[in-house]
């Protein structure tokens, strides 16, 4: 067929005497351009890693993964933990909330000169006299040892 020019300056060749190309050897033929020689160089060399190489990352991600599974494992622990604290704390609060009203209607109750009546009255307490009351003065000491009896 007749070759035709384009306003490109290049030729093409229509029908059935086009050339038909290896893309994949001209790629590969092909120098890259801008790349140095070492650059080139350490390319091949991620193209093939060796067996050590391999394992070595195997064994990174291995132990990069226990880690992060522990990590979380912690994490969930620690949330739930909270919550079991917060449960608890709020059940103390509760509690003494509680003990404190029922302190509160204990004391209250109490009737002190019913107390009195009984104690002179069915069980023959008195009063102490002027005589009975020793004073003791302690001065060093937080407690007292008492080593005889108390005369009388």
């Amino acid at each position: 067929m007749a070759s035709r020019q384009t306003t490109y300056q290049r030729t093409y060749i229509d029908g059935n005497t086009v050339r038909k190309l290896d893309v994949r050897r001209a790629i590969e033929e092909q120098p890259r351009k801008g790349l140095s020689d070492v650059a080139r160089k350490n390319r091949e060399k991620a193209n093939h890693m060796s067996v050590g190489y391999v394992l070595f990352l195997v064994t990174a991600l291995l132990v990069a993964g226990y880690v992060l599974i522990n990590y979380i494992q912690l994490q969930f622990d620690m949330s739930s933990h909270v919550g079991q604290i917060a449960k608890l704390e709020s059940q103390l609060n509760t509690l003494k909330q509680t003990n404190d009203e029922t302190y509160t209607n204990i004391i209250t109750d109490i009737d002190l000169e019913e107390i009195k009546r009984i104690a002179i009255g069915e069980l023959g307490m008195t009063y102490a006299s002027e005589g009975q009351i020793i004073t003791y003065t302690n001065e060093g000491s937080d407690y007292v040892r008492q080593y005889a009896d108390i005369p009388k």
